[in-house]
């Protein structure tokens, strides 16, 4: 992994989920971090705010749009490293507004690639996800399976892959493509499964779920994240799209049953209707071959499933009021 230090840094979607880990990581590496943050109003962080005093003063804030042009060629201006991670990512939402999910992982994506290649970063990330895979048609999936846009968001960042390596072999631009599988942790919305397990489990008798039977590869977010930072300056990734997973699996009614036991509560499981996804749209069964990720860069997961959980329950048992359990979250 290289040398972070004083290393100028951009990361897109900073104040999401994963986006929040990965600069307070890069500020603890000692990296000068740019965060660009989608604009609202009330000057709102998301998980920044979450970073402590003393790391969020070494943040860079920066407002805007990913379909922004010039507001993304500002972020990127001055930088050496570009983490491409803002997207719209709820699957139920991309549902519901499709056109939305598709100018923003796309066009945005496309107005990041073209400020890397106009401004020389170095080296720039773009995150992807394993839903580009759709169902698994064999297992362990490795970066040859087939993708399937089973969702207007799988749809959206197929695409945005697909902009991203016409760059690196149009423009030689220095850019690759990670695809987590499914991340988990502190801070992670209600709109995945596994905190919307875990708030109904704390809170209420009964956890409403879609389908039990899909199987998810769940990578703890500090394991993500160390992909991320280990990929850079690794030239066998450039022009590809890479996996980064634990290849290991867990069913949704398995991993509830498994919550449920650790909270330590009596709750009963119902599939509720208005959670299962189109039938054509469920994606049955994902687990991640990873190994390229690992020889190319000396990457590995240090989070099991036990620990990692553990983390996120008690995190979310301190912060329950960010979350409204009795609603589903789209």
């Amino acid at each position: 992994m290289i040398d972070w230090n004083q290393r100028k840094v951009l990361v897109t979607g900073a104040g999401g989920f994963i986006g929040s880990h990965l600069t307070e990581s890069l500020v603890a590496a000692g990296a000068s971090v740019r965060a660009f943050i989608r604009y609202n109003s009330r000057g709102e962080l998301g998980f920044l705010a979450a970073l402590s005093p003393e790391a969020r003063e070494k943040v860079e804030i920066v407002f805007g749009d990913l379909i922004d042009p010039q507001a993304v060629s500002n972020a990127v201006r001055g930088t050496e490293v570009v983490f491409h991670l803002g997207a719209l990512i709820a699957i139920p939402y991309s549902y519901v507004n499709p056109v939305h999910v598709v100018q923003t992982n796309v066009l945005g994506t496309t107005y990041i690639l073209e400020a890397v290649r106009q401004h020389k970063v170095e080296y720039a990330i773009n995150i992807s996800t394993s839903e580009v895979y759709g169902t698994a048609q064999y297992v362990p999936i490795d970066e040859n399976h087939p993708l399937q846009g089973q969702s207007p968001y799988s749809a959206s960042k197929i695409g945005a892959e697909k902009i991203a390596e016409s760059y690196y072999r149009s423009f030689g631009t220095p850019v690759a493509t990670l695809r987590p599988f499914n991340t988990y942790g502190p801070r992670q919305s209600a709109r995945a499964v596994i905190p919307s397990i875990i708030t109904q489990a704390l809170t209420r008798d009964q956890i409403h779920l879609g389908s039990l039977s899909p199987t998810r590869d769940l990578n703890f977010v500090l394991d993500t994240v160390g992909g991320m930072m280990h990929a850079v300056g690794t030239e066998a990734l450039l022009g590809r799209s890479t996996n980064i997973g634990t290849g290991t699996e867990i069913s949704v009614g398995d991993l509830a049953q498994k919550i449920i036991t650790m909270i330590g509560r009596n709750v009963e499981i119902v599939q509720a209707a208005e959670r299962l996804r189109p039938n054509k749209s469920e994606v049955e069964r994902l687990l991640a071959e990873s190994s390229f990720i690992r020889q190319a860069t000396g990457w590995s997961n240090q989070v099991s499933l036990d620990d990692g959980l553990a983390q996120t329950i008690e995190w979310i048992r301190q912060n329950i009021t960010l979350y409204r359990p009795k609603e589903y979250a789209v």
